[in-house]
Parts: C-alpha cells; structure tokens; sequence
C-alpha cells in the first residue's frame, strides 16, 4: 500500500522527459523507454562523420524569467546549456527586403516601422493579445479542460487584464491585420507556419499573437546542439533514481478493464506500470492499443488530416568558405504568390560560431529545412519505383540549397558533407507514423487536443496536445500532465486508505 506508484513514459522526447522529471520529483517510481539510442527525438542531435546535427528543431525559446524552461529548472533545480541569440534570424522576403527579428522590442519596433510602416495599428493589438497569453501560460492552464476541476484552474487562472482578449477568442491574425502589402502578408505567413503551422488567414489570433512574438520572448543557441536540452533531462531523472531506456521499442500497451497496466517492448520485455505516458503522435498511440483502440480515438486517427512533414538538408560546412553574416539562423520565402513550403520558404539554422562540439576545427554545420506534404513521398515510396522517389529528393535538394543562396551566397559551395530527409526518412528514425512532425495547425483553440486518451490512466504528451509544436509548448504540455496524473494519483491513494481494510469484512 506505501509502495511508490510507478510510471512509465513511452518515448524520450523533452514533453515526456519533463512530465517524467516532474513526477520522480513528486514521489513517483518512473520509467522513460526510447526505441532510439539518444533523447529527444525531432527535437534530438545526432552524430555523423565527427558532425553533429540538430535533427528537427534549432533554436529554443523559454528560457527567459517565467518562461517553460525556466520554471522547470528553477523546479527541477537545474541549468541549461544555452546562450540567448539576438538577433533570432532574419527573414528575407521575395522582393530582397530583409527584416531583422531583434529581441530588443525597441529594435524590433524600428525595424517594423521601415519596413510595415502602416502596420502600427496591428503590432500594437499584436503585442497586447501576446502578453496576455504569455501571462495566462505562465500559470496553470489545463486547456482545453476535462474536468470539473480543469474549469476551476482555468478560472483562478484568468485576471481582470484578461478580459480584454476575449474579442479576439473567434479571430484569427489575418483578420486583424488586414495585409494590404503582399510582403507583410508573406512576412506573416513565414512566421506564423514555423509557430503555428498555419498561416495568418487560419492562425488563431491568440495562439498566433505569442507566436509572433517569440523572438521577443527570447529564443537561445544550445551549446553541443539542441539534443542537449533533452540529455539534461536525462541526467537528472537518472541522477535522482529514475530510469531511461534507450533501444527499447514500445510495441503494445496493455489495457484491462479500461485501463492501461503494462507496456511490451520489442525485445519480450513487459512493463508493468500504475500510469503510463505516451510521447506519440495519435496514431501511433492507437497503433500501439491495437484492438484497445477506444472508438473516439479510432475516429479521430481516420478522420484527422495529416500534419505537416520536413524536408531537412544537413550540411557540414568548411567555416572559412562562408560569408561574413549578420546572424546564424534565416528565413527564406521565395514567391508570394506561391504556397509556402515545398521549398518555397526554408529555414536555415547554422551552429554557433563558438561551439566547437557541432563539427570538427574550421567547421560549422547547417540545418536547411522546408514543410512538405508526406502524403506524396509516401505514394513514391510504395507505388513508384525507387528511382522516382530518390529522383524527388534530387530536385527538393537542389531546391533547397537554391532558395537558401539568396541568403547565404556560395553556401552550397562551402558543403563538404551533405545528408537529406523526408518524410520517410524521419518516420524510420523517429518512428511517428509517416513522418509528421510539429504537431497540429493552431486554427482554433475550441479544437485543440488534450492529453485524454479515452484509457484509463493513459496520457498522450507531446506537439500533439495543447499548446502543441516547441520545445517550450512540449514543456508547457509535460507540467500539465504531470499535474494530471499526480491528481489521479493523490485520489486514487485518498480512495485507498478510506477503503474498509480486508480485515473489516
């Protein structure tokens, strides 16, 4: 009955290595297992020919007072290893304007007003809608809720200097912004797409007014890559009696009577656990319940959009062919009148000058990634030769390094080693099903997804649920369902001990 309860958490990406570190803090026995042999999974640092990349994501935000990260380590009573960058990274718009995303809002505010002079009105709306919903995340916030006890949080979490959003709860960023320039609206759309995944006309005006505001927020190099900041996790929860697994391959979990008791490895091994996390996608979730799928979340694999995949070129560079720069991270858009994505807008991310840990001496390396579509990479892959498929590679690499020449001439040039992925590729090392990374587009917050698996004692965490893709958001998610499960566990410990003892009977 004293017996700790144990958790298991499926996948070590940062959402399910914080919830893990969270609940090892509150008394609970926990178990982290990951098919990979490092932590992080999109947002993981791998190692190739003495480079190390950052797989998907690059830069960090929260890590300022008040923000995720920073609260969880005054939590967890760690330090990070990053260094603030300012500028973030400049975007660089089809018509050779380039705009200079500074953190210093007194810089940025200069910066908007050459380049969007009539944008005053919406930069003000912008940065008041961002603050209020900076200010509501730094608190509790279970949305969207479940519970009775959900709408109570959610209540003590509003203030009076709250109210002024609720206008904007059904609006979106185009429709306050109004982008008569066809490059202000193209330089919201690059912005919002790798914030959101979503552009002006479908991000929420909330959710997409603290995405824009990101920069501002401060986002952060993180030494030896952004591998790290899971690694970190890693070594406190190991350093505080937990344990993470790498090369264990969850494939099944075990539900009886409604509830999930145990996970299968691929290896024969059984976990059995009092409550069980899963950094997954929903697919993958309802491909690891099989037959205990729950009719809702069967639905919801069926009927649900795919979500965005990458294609990513990682380069290793010779550091004395680059051109001097002005910053190490740029956005590239390509044409207005073109979709983004699919090489029509990339994002270059290059390793810190100063962090000699990324390469080998006189080396930098560079992640170049663009969202596509995974639904025509797989269709190539099992309905096309393999020579259609490989030859698609071919063109969205030359497309690529293209588009990212108008920021940084001879970059291709200064490539002495080059790796590309698609869709399939990530769905092979990461294991999410097709490939799809950075969770769902933020179009509404009354259709954002929560933790709720339809099992008992089962969580999802992770860029599937509220506030979605980040490392930031991921970590916002891992506190909510930590809070989540100790609450389920302090009731089921009260129910227990108030419970007539076998003797009684």
């Amino acid at each position: 009955m004293n017996a700790s309860p144990h958790t298991l958490v499926v996948g070590a990406g940062i959402g399910g290595l914080t919830a893990a570190a969270l609940l090892l803090r509150a008394g609970h026995r926990v178990t982290v297992l990951e098919s990979h042999i490092y932590a992080g999974g999109s947002a993981g640092t791998f190692y190739h020919k003495g480079f190390r990349f950052d797989a998907g994501a690059t830069l960090a935000g929260g890590f300022a007072p008040g923000g995720p990260h920073a609260r969880l380590g005054e939590m967890l009573g760690l330090d990070w290893p990053v260094q603030p960058v300012d500028p973030a990274w400049v975007v660089h718009l089809p018509d050779g304007r380039a705009i200079t995303q500074w953190t210093d809002r007194q810089q940025w505010e200069a910066e908007w007003r050459v380049a969007f002079p009539q944008t005053a009105r919406f930069w003000r709306t912008q940065e008041r809608l961002a603050d209020i919903s900076w200010d509501i995340s730094s608190r509790p916030f279970p949305w969207p809720p479940a519970s009775a006890r959900d709408f109570w949080t959610l209540a003590r979490a509003l203030r009076p200097r709250t109210l002024p959003a609720l206008p904007y709860f059904f609006r979106t960023i185009g429709s306050i912004a109004h982008p008569r320039d066809p490059m202000f609206k193209a330089f919201l759309d690059g912005q919002l797409l790798i914030a959101a995944q979503t552009t002006a006309d479908q991000a929420h005006a909330l959710y997409g007014s603290a995405a824009l505001d990101l920069p501002r927020r401060g986002v952060n190099h993180v030494d030896g890559g952004i591998g790290a900041l899971a690694q970190t996790l890693v070594d406190w929860i190991r350093a505080h009696g937990g344990e993470v697994l790498f090369r264990h391959r969850v494939t099944q979990i075990e539900v009886k009577k409604g509830r999930a008791t145990a996970v299968i490895t691929q290896k024969g091994e059984r976990f059995s656990g009092d409550y069980i996390l899963a950094n997954l996608t929903p697919w993958a979730l309802a491909d690891l319940l099989g037959p205990q799928t729950p009719a809702r979340l069967r639905q919801e694999v069926i009927h649900r959009q795919p979500t965005w995949g990458a294609f990513t070129l990682y380069l290793g560079l010779d550091a004395n062919r680059l051109p001097p720069l002005s910053a190490g991270h740029h956005q590239i858009i390509r044409d207005h009148t073109l979709p983004l994505g699919e090489g029509n807008s990339v994002f270059i991310s290059l390793s810190d000058e100063a962090d000699g840990r990324r390469g080998p001496a006189g080396t930098r390396t560079a992640t170049l990634s663009t969202h596509t579509a995974v639904t025509p990479w797989w269709e190539l892959r099992h309905t096309s030769s393999e020579s259609a498929y490989l030859a698609r590679r071919e063109h969205y690499i030359a497309k690529v390094l293209d588009t990212a020449e108008q920021a940084i001439p001879g970059l291709a040039q200064a490539a002495i080693l080059s790796l590309a992925g698609t869709p399939v590729t990530f769905a092979f090392y990461t294991r999410r099903p097709l490939g799809m990374v950075g969770g769902f587009p933020q179009t509404s917050l009354l259709r954002a997804r929560g933790p709720a698996t339809g099992v008992g004692r089962l969580w999802l965490v992770g860029d599937s649920i509220f506030p979605g893709q980040s490392t930031a958001g991921v970590t916002l998610g891992g506190m909510r369902v930590a809070a989540a499960v100790l609450q389920t566990s302090r009731a089921a410990t009260s129910l227990w001990s108030t419970a007539p003892s076998p003797a009684a009977d």
